[in-house]
């Protein structure tokens, strides 16, 4: 939602700024949207330029554009909330009183789903520049009805959050040869949510250049933008730029006022405030699939990429499944801080807290875990064969049957929501965390029942070995950055299974892989007496050995 002139939130209830997607868009980044936008632009000759902004909020996007515009121009605009609408009007008439403006109270969307056919605000004249920042709401909190209505409309697919209707209406509403700057959340660039998105904007646009701006902190609310600029029209078209800037600890080698300014230059950017971002420039890269996660692309990039696919065996998907742990949906019941007593059902939990990279530390939680295994079914225990776990859960009753989706779905009011697999907790298990600066993936040889805040994977001891050296490598850090582009703040990346499925895994029985396999088993063993940064290079190196890249990239 474009926005004010400070990074402000628009009410003080926050619960209800994240219902609404509010996110207002800071000075510099619009102008910088407004500037890469112009330098494509194929205005109209001899008539007033129609300007869209479907979010208007204070207007911080149309007043950047039009200051940069040279020539006549109608301005049209959407915007839920009443006050951010008349302040935008105020500001907007006072800087360009010649310009004809018509702004409406009430949301694009609704419009669209409601008079689409008739074309937008009365006429089928499309637009020739639409800039936005569009609400972000995810289908949590917009409500499964509202997605539903928002995915048949515009044959979208998977989790729909609003800003993809947004972009996808967009596009329908741009003139062939039109121009459009639009500021996104990355995530739609590579989650699956967001593959129905990235394939209507490749097919139904001309991509120009897209910024991945990354963990720039642009935004006082916690996003991570990206701005797309592309132009309308199908058929061939030039490959797009694609520039990614992300904090580095690598030492600067040039200096740049702010993180906007940053974005020109390359390589390793000192700001005065200390941080430093690494640039990159390159292409987009899909992979040739128009629903492809969006990635940068470059012929080193893609060297290093086609070396690794032809040494490659099968990727952790193909050894096994990857899961979630457990949820319980009461874990004050379940998973207590502090148990008064022991219990026949209490199993040891793994959870985060006990994370660490190759051997865990000594776990120090306990859940109560009312499932077995029969066979190859799982099934709810019988409590009377329990007497004080009976008793306790008794005691919990009410709380648990407040769950009534549990009871709905033909389950026992004393059942955990998702309880996995019981008989696979026995067995050796590769565990990692789900967010992390450096990946923390581990071996559990103990049993343990995963918690939800993990991700565990089962399958051939030996290939969970290799999997582990390959988890923890600098060269997964590599992998990841060059093949999902997707970072949190501080460089954090999410491990989640669509990304940790794709990884690599050589050829288990090639030398580099026996090789893998050996040194992790010693660093675990040697964990016992804390980390093993010696041992850990020399796996550094081996891992890359066996994907056939040079070792001195460690």
């Amino acid at each position: 939602m474009a926005g004010a002139v400070q990074q402000v939130a628009r009410y003080s209830d926050v619960a209800e700024a994240k219902s609404e997607g509010v996110t207002y868009t800071p000075r510099a980044l619009a102008d910088f949207v407004a500037g890469e936008m112009l330098k494509s632009a194929n205005l109209p000759s001899g008539g007033a330029a129609r300007i869209l902004d479907p979010a208007v909020g204070h207007g911080e996007l149309l007043l950047a554009l039009l200051e940069r515009l040279d020539g006549p121009a109608e301005v049209y605009g959407y915007e839920t909330d009443a006050a951010a609408l008349a302040e935008a009007t105020a500001r907007l008439r006072a800087r360009f009183p010649g310009v004809a403006l018509h702004l409406s109270h009430g949301s694009f969307l609704d419009h669209v789903t409601q008079d689409f056919a008739g074309g937008l605000f009365g006429s089928a004249e499309p637009y020739d520049l639409i800039i936005a920042n569009p609400p972000y709401v995810r289908t949590q909190v917009m409500g499964a009805g509202r997605a539903q209505e928002l995915s048949s409309l515009f044959g979208l697919t998977g989790r729909v959050d609003l800003y993809h209707a947004f972009l996808v209406g967009m596009t329908r509403a741009l003139r062939e040869g039109g121009t459009a700057g639009l500021i996104v959340s990355n995530r739609f660039m590579t989650t699956k949510g967001g593959a129905a998105t990235r394939a209507a904007l490749a097919s139904e646009l001309h991509l120009r250049s897209v910024f991945d701006l990354g963990d720039t902190k642009l935004f006082e609310a916690a996003v991570l933008p990206a701005v797309v600029i592309a132009q309308g029209g199908r058929g061939p078209a030039p490959q797009p730029t694609f520039t990614t800037i992300y904090e580095t600890k690598e030492p600067a080698t040039e200096q740049a006022a702010d993180a906007i300014q940053a974005i020109a230059c390359a390589g390793a950017v000192g700001l005065p405030d200390g941080r430093i971002f690494q640039v990159n420039h390159g292409i987009l890269d899909n992979g040739g699939d128009p629903s492809g996660v969006w990635r940068l692309g470059s012929g080193h990039v893609d060297d290093w990429l086609a070396t690794v696919a032809a040494n490659t065996w099968q990727t952790f998907g193909q050894i096994g499944n990857i899961r979630v742990g457990v949820k319980t949906c009461a874990d004050k019941v379940f998973i207590p801080k502090k148990w008064d007593a022991d219990l026949e059902l209490h199993r040891t939990l793994t959870t985060h807290h006990t994370a660490r990279r190759f051997r865990p530390l000594p776990p120090t939680r306990k859940i109560l875990y009312p499932h077995e295994a029969v066979g190859s079914r799982k099934r709810a225990v019988d409590l009377d064969q329990y007497p004080n776990s009976r008793a306790y859960l008794k005691d919990h009753r009410a709380t648990l049957e407040a769950r009534t989706y549990v009871m709905d779905a033909g389950r026992k009011w004393y059942e955990i929501w998702v309880p996995q697999n019981p008989a696979e907790w026995a067995g050796p298990k590769l565990v990692f965390r789900d967010i992390s600066e450096q990946p923390t993936f581990w071996m559990d040889l103990e049993g343990t029942v995963v918690n939800g805040d993990c991700y565990w994977l089962t399958g051939d001891e030996e290939l969970l070995w290799l999997a582990l050296g390959v988890a923890n490598s600098t060269f997964i850090e590599r992998f990841y950055d060059l093949r999902f582009n997707n970072k949190l703040y501080a460089g954090r990346r999410r491990f989640i299974t669509q990304y940790v499925e794709q990884f690599p895994l050589p050829d288990p029985a090639s030398l580099g892989a026996k090789a893998i396999v050996d040194a992790c088993r010693a660093i675990y063993a040697l964990m016992e007496d804390g980390p093993q940064p010696a041992q850990e290079h020399a796996l550094d190196r081996a891992v890359l050995a066996a994907f056939g890249l040079p070792v001195e990239e460690v």
